[in-house]
């Protein structure tokens, strides 16, 4: 392995470790630091398929926490969301090889940057959840169609979670029960889109075990820190890597 390749997974270990951390303190923000930290210094769709692997399990580990019968009863919850986000991650993954990197690094980094400005200001994004089955639908239809693309689609899941008043130990395990589902279809998605490789795939097995080990950290950790500092500087972090794909997509 040359010195360039070393440093590569080396680095791309790093921003794992710090993803799975964050996911395990705050319980979300995973596949958004890993795609914004991984295409900072490799091509778009490589990152993409680098965090495949660590974000479903990781994700599976947060879903089964509580049990699988109450991961179970999530499912049947929120079956329309659910079901509506596997077919557009499906769907939209197919067009993942004909996006410019240009486009795919901006259709990246404003959403991101967006996200976190919002969060930063203190403004939080609420659905109307009076038809709660309509939204859930519209929640899967804009998670899936970006989800397909970039492996992010957390946004949308948080809006309607907060929008239903979800109960915390609820929202965290619905995350994970969605974003478990989720991950499954992408991988699938890529599986058709030729963007799969066995380079790429090599790349997210190697990122299993410093995901895994930062999610662990994060859940111990979860309790002792100021979350809600900690989650503002990870949000300041995202901002500055959103940037970073931003400017990016306008070099390229």
């Amino acid at each position: 392995m040359v010195a360039a390749e070393i440093w590569l997974y080396l680095a791309a270990a790093s921003v794992a470790l710090f993803a799975g951390v964050v996911k395990g303190a705050v319980g979300f923000a995973m596949p958004m630091i890993m795609i914004s930290g991984l295409a900072s210094f490799m091509p778009a769709e490589q990152a993409l398929v680098a965090l495949i692997l660590p974000t479903l399990l990781t994700n599976a580990v947060q879903a089964l926490r509580q049990g699988a019968g109450e991961a179970w009863a999530s499912v049947r919850d929120y079956k329309r969301m659910i079901a509506t986000l596997v077919i557009f991650v499906l769907l939209t993954a197919q067009a993942v090889p004909l996006i410019p990197q240009a486009v795919l690094l901006g259709a990246l980094g404003v959403p991101i940057v967006a996200f976190a400005l919002t969060q930063l200001a203190g403004r939080q994004i609420r659905f109307d959840a009076k038809n709660r089955g309509l939204v859930e639908v519209l929640t899967g239809v804009v998670g899936g169609v970006y989800g397909g693309v970039s492996g992010v689609w957390g946004p949308p899941i948080i809006a309607l979670l907060v929008s239903l008043e979800a109960e915390k130990r609820e929202s965290v395990r619905v995350q994970g029960v969605v974003y478990s589902i989720g991950s499954v279809a992408l991988l699938a998605g890529h599986l058709g889109s030729g963007v799969i490789t066995m380079d790429r795939l090599g790349l997210s097995v190697w990122l299993l075990p410093p995901a895994l080990a930062g999610l662990w950290f994060g859940f111990a950790i979860q309790d002792r820190l100021d979350a809600r500092r900690f989650r503002r500087w990870t949000l300041v972090v995202l901002a500055i890597t959103g940037l970073n794909l931003i400017r990016r997509a306008l070099s390229v």
